[in-house]
């Protein structure tokens, strides 16, 4: 999907149209506005009519009348967020995402600034994925705004070299949703991946074998889906720049200098190689939420505030869980430092959960067995040994919460009312 985030707000605030717009905070100017017109309409209102009920369709309207002078602005931010997306018109002056707020308000002062809402993106990418699937059934789900899909026996699908099924989809989405897609077609998912990218946005982008050394080679080794920041720094050190370089690198020296299981890799990647096959279903293996604070928490003096977030992520966490149908009984937190380290607790317990209140009581066990003499930056609760729930299942009835060793042993702790948060 296009900028899928920025893409859903801008359903939502249509006038927001054409401006720099970046997606990370901002709920609290959303709000004011919001109380401001359903204050112009109480006063608009004929008095001798019943009051018209501010329910979520009319919100919903509202959003669309909140002028622009309205909305938050990066220049008037302080802290230490990160953009999770931006659109288009904000990215011409450089903004990206994983950007510090604080830096894209130098490059972009008068770019308006929203809140995140992931419940209204899931929504969303519930809708397209469903209309993929009547199109093109095998369908392999990969987060929340991309997909794979195998167009091998789906009618039509070789038309054109797949371009024909391509503008179907994007069409079907785009008179769905209003919102677009770009697609790539190749003989694999690793050069679909690329392709994917070529035109952005509403693109389409056919890549046969026969178009490697043209339209592959020349791109960058971070262009190949795998190949990371530290991976791309070390080939850079080798001189090895471009994909095509990559593949002129004999196989041994690239397993001699990156291991084997990633060498091996490597070169096939170079060389338009991939055999992986469409995956129609996967389960997680694990879920969590983690949030950045504004500024670094102490856990004695920010107690009170620590242990609200602690709450809210633990419920979050339940929320997912519960949504999606899981329970799970490994128990994690997350900690990083004001000093960028970080700390990762766990605790095993015989029955599978998805409570928040026990998510949470767990969690705070995790919490004791953690240094927390530093200030902190980051706060994350994390639950794994997933199993699919199944209605009926009984899952309530397992044995008694407590958390136990790998070996089946029982872990005993002192009682949990004194934890830090």
């Amino acid at each position: 999907m296009d900028a899928f985030y920025a893409s859903v707000e801008l359903l939502r605030y249509p006038q927001l149209k054409d401006q720099p717009v970046v997606i990370a905070a901002g709920r609290q100017a959303i709000q004011d506005a919001l109380k401001v017109l359903r204050a112009q309409d109480l006063a608009d209102a004929d008095p001798s009519e019943p009051e018209h009920p501010w329910d979520e369709a009319a919100q919903r309207a509202a959003l669309k009348r909140i002028p622009l002078d309205a909305f938050a602005r990066l220049h008037s931010y302080t802290g230490r967020g990160v953009i999770t997306t931006a659109t288009y018109a904000a990215r011409k002056f450089g903004i990206g995402s994983a950007m510090g707020l604080m830096k894209a308000a130098k490059l972009c002062p008068q770019a308006i600034l929203l809140p995140v809402d992931f419940d209204e993106y899931r929504r969303y990418s519930r809708q397209f994925k469903s209309i993929i699937t009547e199109i093109a059934p095998l369908m392999e789900d990969r987060g929340v705004d991309e997909v794979y899909i195998d167009f091998t026996d789906v009618p039509g699908g070789q038309r054109e070299g797949g371009r024909v099924l391509a503008r179907l989809i994007q069409k079907s989405i785009f008179e769905a949703t209003g919102l677009t897609c770009s697609v790539g077609v190749a003989p694999n998912k690793l050069l679909a991946k690329v392709a994917s990218e070529f035109n952005k946005p509403k693109g389409i982008a056919i890549v046969y074998e026969s178009d490697l050394e043209t339209l592959i080679w020349p791109l960058a080794c971070r262009k190949i889906n795998g190949i990371g920041p530290k991976a791309d720094e070390k080939l850079k050190s080798h001189g090895i720049e471009t994909i095509g370089q990559l593949a002129a690198k004999d196989l041994q020296w690239l397993m001699d200098t990156f291991g084997q299981r990633t060498g091996a890799w490597m070169h096939a990647a170079s060389h338009g190689q991939d055999d992986r096959p469409i995956v129609l279903e996967s389960e997680p293996v694990s879920i969590s939420r983690e949030t950045s604070f504004e500024r670094d928490l102490h856990a004695v003096r920010d107690k009170a505030e620590l242990g609200a977030i602690f709450t809210r992520l633990c419920e979050q966490l339940a929320g997912d869980l519960q949504r999606k149908g899981y329970v799970g009984k490994t128990i994690g937190i997350k900690i990083k430092f004001e000093d960028f380290t970080a700390v990762t607790r766990d605790i095993t317990i015989e029955r599978h959960i998805n409570d928040a209140k026990e998510i949470r009581r767990v969690a705070g066990l995790c919490l004791k067995r953690a240094p927390l003499q530093k200030r902190l930056r980051l706060l994350g609760v994390r639950v794994g040994a997933l199993h699919k729930r199944a209605s009926g299942d009984g899952f309530e009835e397992n044995m008694a919460l407590a958390p136990v060793k790998p070996d089946g042993s029982a872990i005993t702790f002192e009682p949990v009312t004194d934890q830090l948060f």
